[in-house]
């Protein structure tokens, strides 16, 4: 079982919430953390943006990525939503099992 933790910002609390329901619901999430609102400073379509978005922290396993991403580009506002998958190497076994079984289809 490998585990990761998906990274995407959302424009709202209430997109925010949404999909987070949306990702735990279909399992492909055992738990989302909807961080405190962040100021985000980008290039898009040759202008500098200056947003203030809500991340997401994922936490799933890679055998679920596939669904999870096509999920998130599904219910996200956005034209190019941030969608980044970081492994993770090492956490207590206890939780990453649990992560393992709230995501099993």
């Amino acid at each position: 079982m490998e585990t990761l933790l998906v990274l995407t910002n959302l424009p709202d609390r209430a997109a925010a919430e949404k999909l987070a329901e949306t990702l735990i619901e279909q399992k492909l999430a055992a738990c989302v953390n909807i961080l405190a609102p962040c100021r985000s400073v980008y290039r898009w379509k040759e202008a500098v943006q200056h947003d203030e978005e809500h991340p997401l922290l994922v936490k799933t396993t890679a055998a679920r990525y596939a669904a999870l991403e096509a999920a998130i580009r599904a219910g996200h506002p956005y034209e190019l939503p941030e969608i980044i998958a970081v492994p993770v190497e090492r956490g207590l076994p206890a939780y990453l099992q649990w992560v393992d079984t709230e995501t099993r289809p």
